[in-house]
């Protein structure tokens, strides 16, 4: 349980120093420059193998890629305009409704409207009553899609998972990706990308988001039921929050607190509901829910 904490943890700061680059590098730049790197390294760890690959397993990392790749460029995107707490939050919301709705229990469904709450007051709609603003929209659009991609990712990892080993998967998808990302993320940033002090917070970014959290889940995987580790995760918004303040010097006020504890909550309601006991495979969609951004 320490270990699904620790990747947690590392997650979100991870985000949170990939926040420091947005405005160096936008959106593209960023989202190139950790795919690249965290690409570069997995694949130096895992050494995939690609020969003797089916055209099924490569149109299964092909969708999980694309998947994989908006996911982190719709959140970067919503981190220009709102707080990593915020974001998080909102994004949360994605595979929190994806896996209620699935489940079909009215319990989940009222974890979700719980949920809805406290996604209002994250983003200050309790303040449209008063005649003020709320978040920025078009940056609460932008944490939604990556929720949404978020749903696409796990629902792809699984048939990754199935046929491709250990971290093979996940380091083809971000491959390909950078594949993709790279000329857009030089065309974006151009030479700014080649900036040492860049380059060491993009190297951060990927060893924080990726690399650390995808070795400690495995781990902790052989150990966790399925249970478990979905309740753990669900402390991916209060996470959020703590290295927006830590890392930004971003605080959230009273009520958008209470606002990520109704969501932490109905996270846990959802993910805390008995589930028949598989064996968890490296890579499969239980694995995937952790990787936000």
């Amino acid at each position: 349980m320490a270990l699904v904490v620790v990747a947690v943890l590392s997650v979100q700061v991870g985000g949170a120093f990939a926040a420091t680059l947005l405005p160096s590098l936008g959106v593209l730049g960023t989202t190139a420059l950790r795919l690249v790197i965290a690409g570069v390294l997995l694949a130096l760890v895992t050494r995939p193998r690609l020969s003797g690959r089916t055209a099924g397993d490569w149109r299964a990392v092909l969708v999980f890629a694309a998947a994989l790749t908006l996911m982190n460029a719709f959140f970067y995107g919503s981190l220009t305009r709102l707080d990593i707490g915020v974001a998080v939050t909102i994004e949360f919301t994605g595979p929190l409704l994806m896996s209620a709705v699935l489940s079909r229990s009215r319990r989940d469904l009222l974890a979700v409207l719980a949920a809805a709450a406290g996604v209002v007051l994250v983003s200050g709609g309790w303040r449209l009553l008063a005649g003020g603003e709320a978040v920025d929209p078009l940056g609460a659009l932008l944490a939604a899609l990556a929720g949404a991609c978020w749903c696409g990712y796990i629902l792809t990892s699984a048939r990754v998972g199935q046929r491709f080993a250990g971290l093979d998967g996940i380091a083809l998808a971000m491959l390909l990706g950078a594949v993709v990302m790279a000329p857009l993320g030089v065309w974006s940033a151009g030479s700014r990308l080649l900036e040492p002090e860049l380059l060491v917070v993009g190297l951060l970014v990927a060893l924080a988001s990726s690399a650390i959290p995808y070795s400690l889940e495995l781990v902790a995987l052989r150990r966790l039921t399925p249970g478990v580790f979905g309740v753990l995760l669900s402390l991916e918004p209060a996470a959020a929050a703590g290295a927006g303040v830590v890392v930004l010097g971003q605080w959230m006020e009273p009520l958008q607190v209470l606002g990520v504890s109704l969501v932490v909550l109905a996270s846990v309601v959802i993910m805390a509901r008995p589930r028949p006991r598989r064996r968890a495979e490296p890579g499969n969609d239980t694995a995937a829910t952790a990787q936000s951004d």
